[in-house]
């Protein structure tokens, strides 16, 4: 288990390693930065000068260099347009998508995993049937439509929420809704199916024989098995979430890591677009290391085996 942790974790290494290089090339594609901070009148020494500032003067592979030095001791860099530590400015609209995506996440697993449980148990019913029309809907609706009739109907015309803006909890009801409303229906259909399988297996079989009553089947015999494939798809919901929902953020005035991404893109921040890169990569990262390791606690046989191979 010991050995498997290590692995994982120089594997994380280098994924990151391999991301944060890829995003320096690919970040030179877009254009010049110095075309958008500088009038177009601008003398050739005044451009080189501002070059030099910003640390463009240099060959690619020497900044390339620069750049994973600074990675090393943690360092950012400064944001060309606003010339603030990129730290400062991801930190902030990180945790701003970190708040909205828990609480999407929140409504998702609290709506969609009893739904997609009570709707294998009792299949065929009008619960299975109410329950598959919602997961329908919610992976059939795309997230700008559904975000703009949460705004017209809670916002505007009934004036329960507010419509932009991060704040108090009311702030993120809407925002955590339209987030969260497609996770929620791949949540139901996924619990129901992953629960649906476990029924059908001999040992569910067995308890029924033994005159187990029907919760005690769904919550301690097939819940825990039928939990692994929605733990690894929760996290990957998780992760996209803090990649940083544009569409989402741009609608209800978030600034969040997206919005700031696409600012950054749009002004050609290199530092800015190559910090968010960063940090949204070491987020899916993290979390995948995170859902291996909550299969060792949900199936002892996993833990078992990582053992015997350690």
């Amino acid at each position: 288990m010991v050995w498997y942790i290590v692995g994982r974790f120089l594997q994380a290494v280098f994924n990151l390693l391999f991301i944060a290089s890829l995003v320096f090339w690919l970040v030179r594609l877009i254009g010049d930065p110095t075309t958008l901070l500088l009038p177009e009148y601008a003398s050739a020494a005044t451009i080189a000068q501002v070059k030099a500032n910003l640390g463009l003067n240099h060959p690619l592979i020497i900044q390339y260099f620069y750049y994973l030095r600074n990675l090393l001791h943690f360092n950012l860099g400064v944001s060309f347009a606003t010339g603030q530590p990129i730290t400062n400015l991801l930190f902030t609209s990180f945790v701003a998508t970190l708040d909205l995506s828990l609480v999407a996440l929140v409504i998702a697993v609290v709506i969609g995993l009893p739904l997609g449980v009570l709707s294998a148990v009792y299949r065929g019913s009008v619960i299975d049937s109410f329950a598959r029309t919602f997961a329908l809907l919610g992976q059939s609706t795309p997230t700008f439509y559904m975000s703009i009739i949460l705004v017209l109907v809670f916002g505007v015309n009934l004036r329960w929420l507010p419509v932009a803006g991060r704040g108090g909890p009311a702030t993120y009801v809407l925002p955590g809704i339209a987030l969260g409303w497609a996770a929620m229906a791949g949540i139901i259909r996924l619990t129901r199916s992953s629960m649906l399988d476990t029924l059908d297996a001999d040992y569910i079989t067995m308890a029924r024989a033994k005159g187990l009553p029907n919760y005690v089947i769904a919550t301690k015999q097939a819940m825990r098995n039928a939990l692994i494939p929605v733990a690894t798809f929760t996290g990957l919901v998780l992760a996209g979430f803090l990649g940083g929902a544009v569409v989402i953020e741009s609608i209800f005035n978030w600034q969040g890591i997206g919005q700031t991404t696409l600012t950054a893109v749009q002004d050609r921040d290199y530092p800015l677009i190559q910090g968010a890169v960063i940090v949204v990569a070491a987020c899916f990262i993290a979390v995948n290391f995170i859902v291996d390791l909550l299969y060792l606690v949900i199936d002892p046989r996993i833990r078992y085996q990582g053992r015997a191979a350690s």
